[in-house]
């Protein structure tokens, strides 16, 4: 089955006010919002769950850890060079990314141990173990990051599968990093 990369014009109406938000936001139409726009319900509630994401207790780095830990897991050729790219936007360090994309150990052992977390929470099914818990603690992480985490899983499965089903074309921004 074919996916359509809506534009603004082509998308279903409900789609329209939505994509046009994605433009102000980006300054771009993303094609992963092109094909969510088929589904006006999935597009909005991404928009959602990705600003609810970005007001977290979480900065950058840590942000660019939940992310890229579940689009390496999920091998989402789409948003792992999205997500580099935006990375580069807000600053993050490189290092960051190099590791996370070679799935080697990261910088500090704080986002190291993020990283663990959100890699244990996809794979276990939201399960921790106590050791796993207790080093995620030992960090200075409480309870509210462990729920923002499941928000950050929750975004990223919305984008990875819809990437997964449509075979969504890298932006040209982010080609670069493919």
């Amino acid at each position: 089955m074919k996916f359509e990369v809506h534009t603004q014009e082509s998308a279903p109406s409900s789609s329209q006010p939505l994509l046009d938000k994605s433009v102000k936001e980006f300054g771009m139409l993303p094609n992963l919002h092109g094909v969510m726009a088929e589904a006006p319900g999935l597009l909005e509630a991404y928009q959602r769950v990705h600003n609810l994401f970005l007001g977290t207790s979480f900065d950058a780095e840590e942000l660019t850890v939940v992310w890229q830990t579940v689009n390496v897991e999920h091998e989402c050729g789409y948003c792992v060079p999205a997500h580099t790219g935006i990375a580069k936007m807000m600053r993050v360090d490189d290092a960051i990314t190099v590791a996370l994309r070679s799935r080697s150990e990261l910088p500090t052992k704080k986002l190291q141990v993020l990283h663990l977390t959100t890699l244990a929470l996809v794979r276990n099914r939201g399960k921790l173990s106590e050791e796993e818990l207790a080093a995620f603690v030992a960090e200075g992480y409480g309870r509210r990051q462990l729920l923002e985490i499941v928000l950050g899983i929750s975004q990223k499965v919305m984008s990875n599968y819809t990437n997964h089903l449509a075979n969504t074309p890298v932006d040209p921004p982010f080609q670069e990093f493919i």
